[in-house]
Order: C-alpha cells, then sequence, then structure tokens
C-alpha cells in the first residue's frame, strides 16, 4: 500500500494510523554523509503528523530540524506460519505487519510546546487507566527540559505493509491471524524468560 499524503484510500491508512497508535516505537533514521543514524523514539500521530522528541546528547539531533528528510518504520506483530497451520495444502510463510513512512522533520524550539508535548504524549501512553498523570507543576518535568529537543515529522509518504495470508482461502486466513496471536504471546514470554 502506497500513498501519497493527500490521495489515500481511508480504509488503507486508517490501518496504518492503527499500528503508528498501537505500536508507536518508530525506528528513525536519518542519513549523514552517506552513514544512517537510527534511533529508536516513541512517535505520536496527530493530523498526518508525527511529534517526537530525543536526547539532546543524540548524535541524530542534529539532523531532526531544518525540514531534513527522515525515515520511519513501525512493526506490528510478526511470526513465521507452518505449513501444518493451514486447512490446505500451502508452503512455508512469514505474516507480518510493517509500516514505512518518509518525512520532513523541524525542531519546535518552544519550551512551552515541549512541555505540554510531554505531557500529551505520557496522557496517550497511560490511555485506557491513566494510572500516571505527568503534572505541569511536576518539577523534575520542568529540571529536564533543557535535555531534551522536540520535533515534528509531515508526512510525506505512506506506506503499509501487512502479508496476513490475503492470498488465502477465508477459512485459511482465519487460521493464520490464529497463529499470529498464538504464536506472538507465546513468543513474547519464551523470550523474556531467557533475558529478563
Amino acid at each position: 500500500m502506497n500513498y501519497p499524503p493527500k490521495h489515500h484510500q481511508d480504509d488503507d491508512i486508517n490501518h496504518i494510523i492503527e499500528v503508528i497508535k498501537t505500536y508507536p516505537l518508530a525506528t528513525v533514521i536519518s542519513v549523514k554523509d552517506n552513514q544512517p543514524l537510527i534511533t529508536h523514539l516513541p512517535l505520536i500521530y496527530d493530523n498526518e503528523k508525527l511529534i517526537g522528541h530525543i536526547d539532546i546528547y543524540n548524535p541524530q539531533k542534529e539532523l531532526l530540524k531544518d525540514d531534513n528528510d527522515v525515515t520511519l518504520i513501525f512493526g506490528g506483530p510478526q511470526c513465521y506460519i507452518s505449513p501444518t497451520v493451514y486447512s490446505t495444502t500451502q508452503l512455508p510463510t512469514w505474516n507480518y505487519i510493517k509500516v514505512h513512512l518518509k518525512g520532513k522533520v523541524k525542531a519546535i524550539e518552544s519550551k512551552e510546546a515541549l512541555k505540554q508535548s510531554l505531557i500529551t504524549m505520557t496522557e496517550f501512553l497511560e490511555a485506557p487507566d491513566h494510572k500516571y498523570i505527568l503534572k505541569p507543576d511536576n518539577p523534575r518535568l520542568d529540571k529536564n527540559l533543557n535535555y531534551i529537543e522536540m520535533f515534528e515529522i509531515s508526512i510525506t509518504h505512506w506506506e503499509g505493509k501487512f502479508k496476513l495470508s490475503q492470498d488465502k482461502k477465508p477459512k485459511d486466513t482465519k487460521l493464520a491471524r490464529e497463529e499470529l496471536l498464538r504464536a506472538n504471546q507465546k513468543s513474547v514470554k519464551a523470550f523474556l524468560d531467557k533475558v529478563f
């Protein structure tokens, strides 16, 4: 699914936006002197723009301004699909959801905008329970504003990659969906048991 930002099919763009909202940790890629700089940052979608924050000591910070180009990757669930999952004869495959975006980035200099953005991002990430509320009068927040920079990305290119056994019979597509759910729940636990 490739779409320019103003001429897209609403359903497909809505699926892309759902990926961004559900899995907001982006791989942010900039290029300097033909070398990629890569940082992983949560980004919040707001009206065809993405808002983020970066530590002032991160070398990529210098590229997140001045309408520089930026490439973003968001990842959703993914897993191997064995032929044994299907009700018909199939070959092994891999199902996944990825979103690739390109955009122009500009720095937002206002400390007040930065502060409000951090509060808004925390509110979004704490949903739906909102167990923690970042308050404007939090002294730690004010103390750290000088170490964080805010940026805004205007999206220029949207690409959703939804490989979900759509080419199979409806029953097999449903079985692949069930395997995606099962495998992700199982693999996350098994991985965390090994490393954390």
